[in-house]
């Protein structure tokens, strides 16, 4: 029992010194305060970081969870909060936040966010990506199109754009994830940013999983959630993530 509980207390020693640290954090957008969670790695910086998007659900437990993972490989990660520290509980509500989020807001508060990693000392100021899903996906090419030194950006079943005036504005290499039986995002919209890219020189990979549907990467999607298609494009973007901000 004694051999037990020694093993027991070094597990929890091992998981808790590898364990990203989290902490609220606040930054300035415009006249606004605006709340994030900023999670940071262990070990010593300075760390490449992302700006790290949530669905249109709002800053709930799943996105924080995922802002969690990337620090635990490596990058400081600033989940931040369009909301105003409101989250949805159902669908309608959702929709509702979504609608009322202003869209110049919503950029300002995503500069204000870059900026905001920009200003830490432990961050890499030249290796800040950006992740989103759902609606936090179409807010990571807005990234995209406003940064230019913005280094890795990945859209996860986002709108999308196909205006080479606005798609020459992108510097970032993209990584896009999206399902081919989704219905808002269709696999011909995706083609059709795809190809303009690679008419522009843009670097950009496209992964389409034929059957999925829209936020197949998250559980709580009872009906539409696929295991193995989320399992693969969670493996896609630590790869894309390692090769393009930690090099």
């Amino acid at each position: 029992m004694k051999k037990i509980y020694l093993l027991t207390l070094v597990v929890l020693f091992a998981l808790t010194a590898f364990a990203a640290d989290s902490k609220p954090v606040s930054y300035k957008s415009g006249d606004d305060t605006v709340q994030a969670m900023l999670y940071t790695p262990s070990g010593k910086g300075p760390f490449p970081a992302i700006i790290v998007i949530h669905e249109y659900w709002g800053l709930n437990d799943w996105v924080k969870e995922q802002a969690s993972k990337l620090a635990d490989e490596g990058y400081e990660a600033l989940a931040i909060d369009l909301y105003r520290g409101k989250v949805a509980t159902t669908p309608d509500m959702a929709h509702e936040l979504m609608r009322g989020v202003p869209d110049d807001r919503a950029k300002r508060d995503l500069h204000a966010a870059f900026e905001f990693l920009q200003s830490q000392p432990n961050v890499k100021k030249n290796r800040i990506g950006a992740i989103g899903w759902c609606m936090g996906g179409g807010y990571a090419l807005d990234v995209a199109l406003q940064e230019p030194t913005l280094a890795a950006d990945v859209i996860n079943y986002g709108h999308l754009a196909t205006d080479p005036d606005a798609l020459k504005k992108i510097n970032a290499p993209i990584l896009g994830l999206f399902g081919g039986q989704d219905r808002g995002i269709t696999p011909d919209d995706v083609h059709k940013f795809e190809a303009a890219m690679k008419q522009l020189g843009k670097k950009v990979e496209v992964k389409i999983y034929d059957d999925a549907g829209h936020a197949f990467e998250n559980p709580n999607n009872k009906d539409g959630y696929r295991a193995a298609d989320a399992a693969d494009a969670s493996k896609r973007t630590v790869e894309f993530l390692a090769e393009t901000l930690k090099k």
